[in-house]
């Protein structure tokens, strides 16, 4: 009988997997089953541009299964438990799935329960998130009907999906209202658990000047205690309070529940999982990729590229019981949008900050953390690569898994 790959998540990162394990793997020895509970895939950083009317519904959500490669099995289901020492996992519909190697990408989700009051009677009136679609979608219809006020963005917690997301949106909201011709009626505030507008210092001092020349108020080292939906403050653990017409808040982010349930995760659900092999620290039979891991990288998808093709390599070292690779170096690279048809672009890794530069070859023809239409075109262009090239494992020329040291460093 075939061993057997099980791979938990259809979303960006099991996806990728499922399409670079297929192309290497013999199917006469191996078969491989990707679980998701969703039969939707969503690209999410088409989420970012729903609210202003940049991108509609149709442009964000395929089929799942469109994107499966011919002779995998996909399972519409969700996860009840995950069992490591009986090389099994448990659906909610009291299936069991057997496994030799598992692939856990079950990505992460919003957790707005985890904060007193932001699930109050307010939620999806005047609190509001991004970072779903149903919330992307209800932000949008808020957005056309709004006149004016205090418009606070706000992060709960670190880490979250796509950190510089609500960056982009304070950036877009700006442009937005003075389209609108409604700017100077409008306050806009970024509030922040960090210490600055970023976590790398050179890109936060970089973003930091754009929110200053926006007229954008900055409020750091902001640890949200609750949200006073009576009141319409947000409220600090030190006393401090935001007052807002409009919050648009990126709740804290966590693991999936199942993670939970099966004890393999840390305090927010993610998993401890070795950050150069992408192995899980707790079970050699089990590796991680993408937003369930607990690795210092951002949760983003161009880091599940980097992360799946490092992983792919791995899984079949595992197989023939060779060491793993310590390749995976934290890579990470994003757009940045910025406002007014432009955006930034940034490149870094665990080791390296963002670094002034061109990308993704020595001649460009992009620019690193500058501003730039061209940027702006890019980010809007990833869209098409994403459906057509990143989700189906191909390779991308001038992009490595591995970032260069930059000559500078």
């Amino acid at each position: 009988m075939n061993k057997h790959i099980l791979i938990l998540g259809g979303g960006t990162a099991g996806t990728m997997m499922a399409n670079h394990l297929q192309r290497r793997l013999r199917a006469s020895e191996w078969r491989m089953t990707v679980v998701d509970r969703s039969e939707k895939h969503l690209y999410q950083p088409g989420f970012l541009f729903l609210p202003f009317g940049i991108y509609d519904e149709s442009q964000i959500v395929r089929n799942t299964r469109d994107f499966m490669p011919r002779g995998v099995e996909f399972v519409q289901a969700e996860v009840d438990q995950i069992k490591p020492g009986d090389h099994a996992v448990t659906l909610k519909d009291s299936r069991e799935l057997k496994y030799d190697i598992l692939i856990v990408a079950t990505g992460c989700r919003t957790a707005p329960e985890e904060t007193e009051g932001m699930l109050g009677p307010k939620w999806r009136v005047n609190v509001h998130d991004f970072y779903t679609l149903d919330g992307a979608k209800a932000l949008r219809e808020k957005l056309q009907s709004f006149t004016g006020g205090r418009v606070v963005v706000h992060i709960n917690e670190m880490p979250i999906k796509c950190p510089v997301a609500p960056l982009e949106f304070t950036f877009l909201a700006d442009t937005f209202f003075r389209e609108r011709g409604i700017r100077d009626k409008v306050t806009l505030t970024y509030a922040t658990p960090l210490s600055g507008a970023f976590t790398k210092p050179k890109a936060s001092k970089k973003l930091g000047h754009l929110l200053t020349d926006k007229r954008i108020e900055l409020v750091t080292d902001f640890v949200a205690e609750r949200v006073d939906q009576e009141n319409d403050k947000l409220v600090c653990f030190d006393g401090r309070e935001v007052p807002y017409d409009l919050l648009v808040t990126t709740p804290t982010n966590m693991g999936d529940e199942a993670v939970r349930r099966s004890a393999l995760g840390d305090d927010l659900d993610f998993i401890p999982t070795h950050k150069h092999t992408l192995q899980s620290l707790q079970h050699p039979d089990v590796f991680v990729i993408g937003d369930a891991t607990n690795v210092p990288a951002s949760k983003a998808g161009s880091v599940a590229h980097f992360e799946s093709e490092t992983l792919a390599d791995n899984v079949l070292r595992h197989i023939k019981g060779e060491p793993l690779k310590e390749e995976f170096d934290g890579h990470s690279n994003c757009f940045i949008e910025s406002g007014n048809g432009k955006a930034l672009l940034i490149d870094f890794n665990y080791e390296y900050e963002p670094h002034e530069g061109n990308f993704p070859f020595a001649f460009g023809p992009m620019k690193l953390l500058e501003e730039s239409r061209l940027n702006h075109f890019g980010k809007l262009a990833f869209r098409h690569l994403y459906w057509n090239v990143l989700l189906k494992a191909w390779p991308m020329p001038g992009i490595s898994r591995q970032k260069k040291k930059p000559l500078n460093a």
